[in-house]
């Protein structure tokens, strides 16, 4: 049994129908070749009567049988034949026993072959092989755009070629977007009707000639055929990206959580769950493509996304999405309002927006936001502003924010963290890393946050003190937020980390830790400093310029260091080795750079153990002593 899987509209049936006519356009072994389609929804009755049609039974009374009759006559003609059957269209498992086909196996001539959009229904049918039908390569994706537009028109104009080019590319090598628009485009003469029509495209792709119809209708079953509302509101949330961006699947799981999209969770471990099980869901329906740990999701299943999310594309008003969307009058009924990469350097105007859930200014070039911005937006969940690098301060006002979980400022040039944020009192996501600008954060300002859930810190400040005056008031904050469970921050070292027994905070979140500017003469990698950090993920360790290579390494446990999955070390001149690292048997990516007295990276002890087993990125620069 074969299954092809792959998004609609990719080609899998018309690779299904070459398959089919091959057998019975060339001489082969089959008695019988069986073409059916099984609908959605579809009834075993059904099923038996398309098939019966086929082999000779469907005459008489016969189509009056009970379910059972219909099986044991099917299969006593099957049975007898060596035949292949075709089944296009699968949405669910279809089964065989009860419809009354025989199922192949090694010992007989039965041949199936179906398709599917439904990774989960490949394996449900309990398939042999799996051939993931892909998007076109571009040459050809180009040449069938080329084929369906016509070679008289593309010659009429010298301008046409690169518009028709770009037109197909919007179209992200989906053979159902290239046919529909090369047909579309064969009557068009002259390069103005070409310009508008690929800007209309780009802009609102519902709005083009036969998108809704032929296009986005057919890819829309598979967003109704996703298993529940929460799984269709995560798929839509995923358009609220730019095309083509990589989504990070744990930058997914905190925006679900934080707009309460998934189940109220104490730890967020169970949120990163679900989540997890979402994304799978998705990847499996075809609707997102995995890449590593992120996804991405394909231009045209976007477009739909977008067009299903506005009402079948008849209102606009619950999710916008483009970077001119900056009409306030448009955010009154938005439930999401994504501006990413848009170019407005100045919001200006106070948007009334009193069902506004998410709002993403990430990366928009934002200069200024007007005083009193977030004065109308009492439910807003959401708000990413991170890498808009020119924004120095957040407007008054924000204080109005009192739903907001989730706040990113992230690579901003913010200077001042405002007293008003400690009105946010539901916060469960802070992100201030690589706020290099930042100089002045209000004492204990933490303790306003007591559901604060997600804390990022990393590389904050324009100094290591900007956060905490000392380690002790870092160590007394953090242990205060009860419901920490990830953490990422920056310390001059590790004297903090002594009797870490006493630091539960530290010992229990998942935690990425950056080693930043001191100048003791060794640094402390022993039992007492880390060995109880084994939830330690990510450990930068930077600019250590006067550090030794008197590390003290007297690890025992050969499990301290199971978490962690990144490690980067850098100008750190005096180090000669990384010896601690054979105790990071989980380790994935290594790197190391600048340091000039570096003989090795491990030590000699290394026999009871296999180092770097799962090593899949290392990178070396500047070792002169290493070689």
């Amino acid at each position: 049994m074969i299954g092809l899987y792959g998004m609609g509209g990719v080609g899998k049936t018309t690779l299904l129908t070459q398959i089919h006519n091959n057998f019975n356009l060339t001489r082969n072994d089959f008695n019988l070749v069986i073409w059916i389609v099984v609908s959605k929804g579809h009834k075993i009755e059904v099923i038996q009567d398309k098939i019966g049609e086929k082999i000779g039974l469907s005459i008489g009374e016969w189509k009056h049988k009970e379910q059972h009759e219909k099986a044991k006559d099917i299969f006593g003609i099957l049975n007898t034949k060596k035949f292949v059957l075709f089944m296009d269209d699968l949405w669910e498992r279809v089964e065989l026993t009860k419809v009354g086909v025989p199922v192949p196996d090694s010992r007989n001539k039965f041949k199936i072959v179906f398709t599917t959009r439904s990774e989960g229904v490949y394996g449900h049918m309990g398939a042999q092989k799996k051939i993931n039908v892909e998007c076109l390569t571009w040459d050809k994706a180009w040449n069938l755009f080329q084929e369906k537009v016509g070679k008289e028109t593309l010659l009429l104009h010298p301008d046409i070629p690169k518009h028709a080019e770009d037109m197909a590319k919007e179209c992200g090598r989906l053979p159902l977007a290239l046919i529909t628009v090369g047909k579309v485009m064969a009557c068009k003469k002259t390069p103005e009707e070409w310009k508008h029509a690929g800007q209309v495209l780009k802009e609102l792709a519902s709005e083009f000639s036969g998108m809704e119809e032929k296009v986005f209708s057919p890819l829309k079953f598979s967003y109704d055929n996703l298993p529940s509302p929460k799984v269709k509101s995560c798929f839509l949330y995923c358009a609220l990206f730019l095309e083509d961006f990589v989504i990070r699947k744990d930058d997914l799981v905190y925006y679900w959580m934080c707009e309460d999209i998934l189940a109220e969770y104490g730890k967020v471990e169970k949120a990163k769950n679900e989540s997890y099980n979402i994304i799978r869901t998705l990847i499996t329906s075809c609707m997102l493509e995995e890449e590593g740990d992120s996804v991405k999701m394909h231009d045209v299943i976007r477009d739909m996304a977008l067009w299903s999310a506005c009402d079948l594309g008849k209102e606009g008003e619950n999710i916008l999405v483009d970077t001119g969307a900056y009409d306030v009058a448009k955010w009154k009924n938005a439930k999401r309002v994504s501006l990413m990469g848009g170019g407005t350097k100045s919001l200006d105007e106070t948007p009334r927006s009193p069902n506004l859930l998410t709002l993403f200014l990430r990366g928009s070039l934002l200069e200024r936001i007007v005083d009193g911005f977030f004065g109308f937006m009492p439910t807003l969940r959401v708000l990413d502003l991170s890498e808009n690098y020119s924004i120095t301060q957040l407007p008054t006002g924000i204080a109005n924010l009192v739903s907001l979980q989730h706040l990113n400022l992230s690579c901003t040039g913010i200077k001042r963290f405002p007293m008003e944020l400690a009105a946010c009192a539901c916060l469960k996501y802070l992100n201030l890393e690589y706020t290099r600008s930042l100089d002045y954060v209000p004492p204990n300002i933490l303790s306003n946050f007591p559901r604060l859930k997600v804390l990022r810190i990393l590389d904050c400040g324009s100094s290591n003190r900007v956060f905490f005056d000392n380690e002790k008031t870092m160590i007394e904050e953090l242990q205060g937020l009860k419901h920490l469970d990830v953490l990422s921050l920056t310390v001059g070292g590790t004297s903090c980390f002594q009797n870490l027994d006493s630091h539960h905070i530290l010992v229990t979140c998942t935690l990425t830790l950056c080693l930043n500017g001191t100048h003791s003469s060794y640094l402390d990698l022993s039992d007492v400093a880390m060995a109880n950090m084994k939830y330690l993920f990510k450990l930068l360790i930077k600019d250590m310029v006067d550090v030794y290579s008197t590390w003290i390494t007297r690890l025992k446990n050969l499990n301290c260091f199971l978490g962690l999955q990144f490690v980067v070390v850098g100008n750190c001149t005096n180090l000669k080795n990384l010896e601690w690292l054979v105790f990071a048997p989980n380790l994935i990516n290594l790197g190391v750079y600048d340091c000039s007295k570096m003989t090795r990276i491990l030590g000699l002890n290394t026999t009871e153990t296999t180092p770097f087993a799962k090593l899949t990125v290392l990178l070396l620069i500047s070792l002169p002593q290493l070689w």
